[in-house]
């Protein structure tokens, strides 16, 4: 059987290349509003960050996604993504044992 090729994205916080599946998306829509990404298919400019809240902390004291999109963010943004990526690698570690 083929071996399937693992779509790999930069983390822009740390800058390792991680598969796709271990990465949250964060995009900024036509509009200029920037949001996480859940699917993964929303429709704009994206950047990842790996589910860790060491980086997701680093990334809101560098506000790395003001750089990376060019416009202001509120804290709570931060603020909200850092309870996000809490609440994926919970879920994930709690999937993950059960196996």
């Amino acid at each position: 059987m083929k071996k399937r090729k693992i779509p790999m994205r930069k983390d822009i916080v740390s800058g390792e290349m991680a598969p796709k599946k271990e990465l949250v998306r964060i995009v900024r829509d036509a509009d200029g509003n920037v949001s996480i990404d859940e699917t993964g298919k929303k429709s704009g400019r994206g950047a990842y960050i790996s589910i860790n809240v060491d980086i997701a902390k680093k990334a809101k004291a560098d506000h790395v996604f003001e750089k990376a999109f060019s416009t202001q963010l509120d804290e709570s943004f931060y603020d909200d993504l850092i309870a996000y990526i809490d609440h994926k690698r919970a879920r994930k570690e709690l999937f993950e044992d059960g196996k």
